[in-house]
């Protein structure tokens, strides 16, 4: 964001409150202001369906929370995102405005407007703070990505499209029915 002068300005967590709601997504990653519009039904319904799936083994298990959108995630105060999923493994990160610091998975939902901030931009920021796993649902492919943070930097640990079940080797008793996501 540029002032009139030519200054850099960055944004912090305090400055989302002024931002107007208007049905857009605001997030900042390295204090950078990024928008995004509303996602298709499409988007919605995956999402929903899996977060059903993630919700039945790691809430059913006492393993973790999962949140949806819109709820912010601030990793740093220079960095606050709205990813489309959130699994929270430890309940001191749940505060009263939002989860604070890295959580345990971070799944981002591919949209036209966001698929090279969600596959670079918010990849390596994620990596970088230190969150341990980061999936990328393709709609286009019927895929989900998985990846696993190792050294600053993410490593695809599995993949699977529809029809294809998706097993993690974190997690191997569990499996994300893709069928049922993209039915």
């Amino acid at each position: 964001m540029s002032t009139p002068t030519g200054v850099r300005t960055t944004l912090e967590y305090d400055d989302l409150a002024h931002l107007p709601e208007d049905g857009n997504t605001y997030e900042i990653l390295e204090g950078e202001l990024y928008v995004t519009p509303s996602p298709s039904p499409l988007h919605q319904r995956v999402g929903k369906r899996l977060q059903r799936q993630l919700e039945a083994y790691f809430e059913a298990n006492g393993r973790g929370e999962v949140f949806d959108a819109p709820l912010d995630v601030i990793l740093t105060t220079r960095d606050v995102v709205e990813p489309d999923l959130i699994v929270v493994a430890n309940p001191a990160q749940v505060s009263g405005r939002a989860i604070e610091g890295a959580p345990l998975l971070l799944v981002e939902i591919l949209s036209p407007s966001s698929i090279e901030r969600d596959r670079i931009v918010k990849a390596a920021r994620y990596a970088a703070l230190g969150v341990p796993h980061y999936w990328i649902v393709d709609l286009d492919a019927h895929g989900i990505e998985c990846y696993r943070g190792r050294d600053g930097r993410y490593e695809l640990v599995a993949r699977a499209e529809a029809p294809a079940a998706l097993r993690h080797p974190d997690w191997p008793d569990l499996t994300i029915d893709t069928v049922a996501i993209w039915r």
